[in-house]
């Protein structure tokens, strides 16, 4: 594989790096950021991001190196969407096209030939993680926010014996109930709702599939957008409850959507995937 790093910064006392690589899945360049502690690496968490965010949010604004390297994993954080192409309606809005992937594999003309971001994670990079990094499958974790928060948790559904861990942070649980993920969905997948909830957290616990371990969800209470109906933790809490998926959700009084939010809470969520 013809990977590029393009930039290294010494971080606790491992690599903050930044990478380039030509995918095979959706046929441009794609970028992703690692952390990599010093001495040996236990496992690798896979981050996801949301919404205009790329490969670069997280590894800077998260606060999350310190704690990883004390648990000696490594992290890796892909961009949110392909880049360099002109697709119709793909530079139109925030919340479709460039920077929102939203891990599905788009089936419609034109986006399904680049936009393949649940295969792009779950296939590409996941095979990347063992072949570079020399981390075995048996130690890989996922996590994400917002809309890399509904990557992640239908990701780790969907795929219960290739993620050892799954958490998230204000995730868009059930995309098929709220405008972000109507919009997407009709987008990239067209008007069939059997494909659609494919892609959702909830339907998808409803109709009987289950990861083994605990998902762990930090959902702040004054996120503007749980409080816009686009997130809908409730109906996720729901349908684990009533399926017996094991889950824990913390309302965090008086956080919100960003960065900070995050940061405040990093540090449990890399020892969640550290101890299970």
């Amino acid at each position: 594989m013809n990977l590029t790093p393009l930039k290294t910064h010494k971080t606790f006392q491992g690599l903050t790096q930044f990478w380039e690589h030509d995918s095979v899945v959706t046929k441009t360049k794609m970028k992703f950021s690692t952390f990599i502690p010093e001495g040996k690496v236990k496992g690798c968490v896979i981050w996801l991001s949301g919404l205009t965010c790329t490969d670069e949010n997280f590894i800077t604004k998260a606060g999350a190196q310190k704690y990883l390297a004390e648990h000696q994993l490594m992290v890796i954080c892909p961009d949110t969407s392909p880049r360099g192409l002109q697709l119709p309606g793909e530079h139109d809005s925030y919340d479709f096209g460039s920077g929102a992937g939203f891990y599905v594999d788009a089936t419609v003309d034109g986006y399904k030939d680049h936009y393949k971001m649940f295969s792009y994670v779950n296939e590409e990079l996941y095979s990347l993680i063992q072949r570079q990094f020399e981390v075995s499958a048996e130690h890989i974790s996922i996590m994400g926010h917002s809309m890399g928060g509904h990557g992640a948790l239908v990701l780790g559904l969907r795929n219960p014996g290739k993620y050892r861990s799954v958490s998230a942070f204000s995730p868009i649980v059930n995309p098929v109930q709220c405008p972000w993920g109507e919009k997407a969905f009709a987008g990239y997948l067209g008007n069939d709702a059997s494909v659609w909830s494919q892609y959702d957290a909830t339907e998808l616990v409803n109709s009987g599939a289950r990861h083994p371990a605990k998902i762990l969800i930090d959902q702040g209470t004054q996120d503007e957008f749980l409080q816009k109906g686009q997130l809908l933790t409730q109906n996720f809490e729901g349908a684990c409850k009533t399926a017996g998926q094991p889950y824990e959700v913390n309302y965090r009084e008086q956080y919100d959507h960003s960065y900070y939010f995050i940061a405040t809470f990093i540090e449990s969520h890399i020892k969640f995937h550290a101890s299970v």
